[in-house]
């Protein structure tokens, strides 16, 4: 059996979960799931964001919730942990936390 991430959270990514709609809260739940057991779960259509430098190692993740939310991620702090950095609509999510 596949070892789950643990995920951890930052600030804005809290702050940005509680924003949002009722519906993409339930979703997104779902998504965390998916992430925590396989970041390349192919309906998270899990990919590198170009030019994106993270805090706990060079790169940053973008997910999908659905067709307009994504969640921004990253490997770290340790092996087997995912930090999650940002949720939010697709233009928003993007900025840098």
């Amino acid at each position: 059996m596949k070892t789950k991430f643990v995920l951890f959270t930052t600030k804005r990514f809290e702050i940005q979960a509680e924003k949002l709609p009722g519906e993409v809260k339930k979703q997104l739940a779902k998504r965390l799931e998916q992430l925590a057991s396989n970041p390349r779960y192919p309906g998270l259509k899990t990919h590198e964001v170009e030019g994106a430098v993270g805090d706990l190692s060079d790169k940053v993740f973008e997910a999908y919730i659905n067709k307009k939310y994504r969640m921004t991620w990253e490997y770290g702090p340790d092996k087997g942990e995912i930090t999650l950095r940002n949720v939010d609509n697709h233009d928003e999510c993007l900025n840098k936390p």
